[in-house]
């Protein structure tokens, strides 16, 4: 086994958010008598593989980093162990809280920037919109790029999806767990996650995070999206553009048995063609 990454590409690296922080309390892990949530199957294949996948076979990014508890999760399977082996996916130890574990891969990663991340627990998204994340990642000059898709385009699909949206001025908005870091000037946005995330199911935690004027800006619903990003930027010090992923699955994790349940039914369909 061999933990050296291949040959950058050109292309951005990959940094998966896979640690455990609830280990076999975790409500997903516990469906399937687990230690860990991203090792559940859906639909017969193990979670990871399945985010591992849709980037590997979008064609459009480079050496994949997987922040995690230990090598062994990431080794679990026979293909989770050959992408190690062949260095197309490197494992780095996961830290404390979501901030310090990028910081950490950050300063591990040769040439770490640009980075795209994303979450070990997105199980739908597909090599297609990791392809149009990178292309607007690419596009834009701006320190770091975050996907985001309407609500209408969500409820179109899951119309009982249970996702907490961002309402504002110019409607509903969930995130989907894609963000570029550009720029090393991108850093300092990492700092919002020392809490956590999850903002749209904890709005306190945009006051923390953000600052007293965004924060009247998103409970008033004064803002559009973009206007809010832009404030939230501004407060941080850097800039930040949107990328518009209109694909219904785009924001579905799965952190609970709805999630789960609603996400292992899209694979069937999508496998069916049903």
């Amino acid at each position: 086994m061999t933990e050296t990454p291949l040959p950058s590409t050109g292309q951005p690296n990959v940094l998966v958010m896979a640690a455990s922080r609830r280990g076999v309390d975790d409500p997903v892990a516990k469906l399937q008598g687990l230690s860990h949530k991203c090792l559940v199957k859906l639909d017969g294949q193990v979670m990871l593989e399945r985010v591992l996948e849709a980037l590997v076979d979008s064609g459009s990014v480079g050496t994949i980093h997987v922040s995690v508890d230990s090598i062994d999760i990431l080794t679990a399977t026979p293909r989770l162990q050959a992408w190690v082996d062949e260095g197309r996916v490197v494992f780095v130890e996961a830290r404390g809280n979501l901030a310090d574990s990028v910081l950490y891969a950050v300063s591990h990663i040769d040439d770490a920037l640009p980075l795209l991340i994303t979450t070990g627990d997105n199980a739908l998204h597909t090599p297609e919109i990791i392809r149009d994340f990178v292309r607007d990642m690419e596009a834009s000059n701006a320190d770091t790029v975050l996907g985001f898709t309407r609500e209408d385009v969500v409820m179109q699909d899951y119309a009982n999806s249970g996702l907490a949206f961002h309402r504002l001025k110019d409607g509903g908005f969930s995130s989907c767990n894609l963000y570029a870091l550009n720029k090393p000037n991108a850093l300092k946005a990492v700092k919002v996650f020392e809490g956590g995330g999850q903002f749209g199911k904890r709005h306190m935690r945009i006051l923390k995070a953000f600052g007293v004027w965004p924060f009247v800006l998103y409970k008033m619903k004064w803002s559009t999206l973009d206007g809010l990003i832009n404030a939230i930027a501004r407060n941080l010090g850097i800039t930040a553009d949107v990328s518009w992923l209109d694909y219904p699955w785009g924001p579905i994790d799965v952190d609970h048995e709805h999630s789960f349940n609603l996400t292992e039914e899209t694979l069937i369909r999508r496998r069916t063609g049903g």
